[in-house]
Formats: C-alpha cells, structure tokens, sequence
C-alpha cells in the first residue's frame, strides 16, 4: 500500500500540474502519447519509469527530463515524429525542460538565467576579466617579471596567493551544487524511507546507478551502436568524447587533490616534476580533456537540429570552450616553464580555471549532477512494485 507521504507528494505534483510551464506541458503531452505506443519502452531508462506513470506533474517531468540522455535514438524511430501531426521529439522537448530545472534548482537562481541567456560570450568574458585580475595581483605584488624565468610559477604566485585567490571560488561551486541536488532531490524523492525494499535495496540501488552513470550506458542509443547523429547513422564518438571530456576532469582534479595532501600532510612543496602522481595524473588527465571537450565541441557544431534545444547551444559551448581552454593553458603553462611567457599563461589559466568553477552550478555540470539522482531515483524505483501493475492485476 502506498504511504501517507507518498500519497501526499502525489497529490501536491498533481496539484501543481496546472501550474506547469509550456514546455512542462509539452513534455507531458508527449508521454501521453509515447504510454500508449511504447515502442521505444527498451530505448533507455525513460520510457520504463514512464509507464509507471499516467500523470506527469512536474516532479516526474524534471525526473524524466534530466533521466533523458539526449541519444536521439527514439526521434529516430518514432512514427510521430515530425512532420507527423502530433509532432512527438522527446529529445528536444526533454532538453528544453532540462534547460528550466537548472534555473529551477539553482542557487542564487538569477545568475542560472543569467547564464542560460549568455552561455558562451558570458564564460569568454568571465575568463578574461578573472585572468586581468590574476595580473593586477601579480603586478600588484611586484613578482610579475622579476621572476618570469622561473622553473615554476610559485615563484610568480606564492602557494598562498593561489589558495587565496582559488578556495572562494571552489567552496562557492560546492555549496550552489550542493544546494542544487539538495532542491532536485527533495522535489524527485525516490521513496519514503517507509515503503518496502527502499532500504533494502539501496545499496544494489547505489552501485547500479554509480556503475550506469559512469560509464553512460543510456549514450548506447538501446542497441549498443551509440547516438543518432546528423546523418541518422549510429555513432558511438559522443560517448567516447563524454567519457575523455569526464575523466580528464576527475583526473586533473585527483592531481591537485593529490598535491594538495603532499603539501599539508607530507610537506613535500610544489613543484612536482614527471613521474610524480600529481603531475602523472595532471598531464593524462589535460590531454584527456583537451581531446574529449574539442571533440565535443565539434559533435555540437554538426548535431541534428532536431535533437536538442537550439537555444541552449551558447550555453553549452560557453562550457566545453572553458573545459578546452583550462586544459590547453594548463598544459601551456607546463611546457612554457622558465619563458617570459609564464606570468601571461598564468594569469590566464587561473582565470579561465577560475570562471569555469563559477559557472559549474549553472549549466550542463548541474545536469550531470542531476542525472546522477535521476538515475539513483531510476535504480530505486525499479526494484519496488509498479503500483500500476498491480491495480490492473
């Protein structure tokens, strides 16, 4: 039997259905019609969590929105998609709801808007103002050129400076994520702690959607030969350039993890040449991120117009073009030690570094991070009876 609580977030969902946005109501409006057809029910985890469902308020909306990989597979073999009359495109329609749940959920959620809106010119701008502030500093501690052929560029910038300038901005991006899946998570809560098998099942719950979200299994387009591209040809790339694009992320954050342990608990001071772990990890996970994010970038350039939201393409350029350019200048800045080229690339680094930490909570990061729940929520759900099921038995 359903539980109080489930029953009372059931009718506040169904009470805020009139209440929906348009492109709430579109979403809606299409899993209407993909519930009774249900071709694309083995596609990927959206369309098994939507037939446990015959209304769609707007927690199931943002639910099965940020579910939604985006792999254009069902577009493609959708017999209502455009031209058809009922013009059924869930890939775009889940985007475009994607696109309102990261303003939704943000925090403080005027810069969200902000971000959406101005995407690419905002994240170009924000990078170069934050990297001619990073000069001012240098120039203002009189370090700038005096010591600009140094090996390292702690004799630039003292360990102090740069924690001092990079923490703020780190344990802002921290807390407005936080806050976020704290907002996302309260709205699409799996289950009450109360109904059977939650507890139970958690753990299988857990390391499904952890091992699901690692390593992309929905960017399989169902079948396992990758996403729809422009052609309408399979391509497995997407995945491959998400899984580059990802991992250099983690490794040349485990880099800076790592030296950072070196530092307050080893007392071994930077610079840390090859073949140390934080440098190892550095240079793999730059050249792993530079590809994946160029890669990406040229995959959003030629995307079928008809898979994702058209209005969201600065926003998600302005990312990938700040995962690009912290890769590259980071990697510059390696190569050009003990040049007078390294209080320019230092500067420019840490300010590129610095914007893309600031825009994180706003844009296609948050939705990894909402994916992740979502997924969470999928593995959870699953285990436990389909109430549907079991009225109509």
């Amino acid at each position: 039997m359903p539980t109080l609580e489930t029953l009372t977030r059931e009718a506040r969902d169904l009470a805020k259905g009139a209440s929906l946005s348009g492109t709430e109501s579109e979403v809606a409006r299409q899993m209407q019609i993909c519930n009774a057809c249900r071709y694309c029910e083995g596609f990927c985890a959206v369309f098994p969590a939507m037939t446990r469902r015959i209304e769609f308020g707007k927690a199931d909306i943002h639910y099965l929105a940020n579910l939604c990989h985006n792999c254009g597979a069902c577009l493609h073999a959708c017999q209502y998609a455009p031209p058809n009359e009922f013009a059924v495109n869930v890939p775009q329609a889940m985007a475009k709801v994607r696109l309102q749940t990261y303003a939704d959920y943000a925090w403080p959620a005027p810069l969200g808007s902000l971000y959406q809106r101005n995407g690419l010119t905002l994240a170009l701008a924000l990078a170069a103002a934050l990297a001619l502030f990073v000069m001012l500093v240098l120039g203002g501690s009189g370090s700038l050129w005096p010591a600009a052929a140094a090996s390292s560029f702690y004799a630039i910038l003292a360990h102090g400076q740069l924690v001092g300038l990079f923490a703020p901005v780190f344990l802002f991006a921290v807390l407005a994520l936080a806050l976020a899946l704290r907002r996302f998570w309260r709205e699409i809560t799996p289950a009450s702690s109360s109904d059977p098998g939650a507890s139970a099942m958690s753990g299988v719950a857990v390391r499904e959607a952890s091992l699901n979200a690692l390593s992309l299994k929905y960017l399989d387009g169902g079948h396992g030969e990758g996403c729809n591209n422009q052609d309408d040809g399979w391509t497995l790339w997407r995945r491959r350039f998400h899984h580059l694009t990802a991992y250099g992320f983690v490794l040349c954050f485990a880099a800076t993890t790592v030296a950072t342990l070196y530092h307050y608990l080893l007392g071994w001071d930077a610079p840390y040449e090859l073949p140390s772990l934080p440098k190892l990890l550095g240079v793999i996970g730059g050249v792993a991120l530079l590809i994946g994010s160029a890669g990406l970038f040229a995959l959003n350039l030629r995307r079928h117009p008809l898979h994702g939201d058209a209005a969201q393409k600065p926003m998600d350029r302005g990312f990938i073009a700040l995962l690009f350019f912290s890769s590259a200048s980071g990697l510059a800045l390696w190569l050009a030690r003990g040049t007078l080229a390294m209080p320019l690339l230092l500067a420019s680094h840490l300010g590129v570094v610095m914007a893309l930490f600031l825009t994180l909570p706003y844009g296609k990061f948050a939705h990894g991070i909402f994916r992740g729940a979502a997924l969470l929520k999928w593995s959870v759900e699953r285990r436990q009876p389909d109430r549907l099921k079991l009225g109509s038995d």
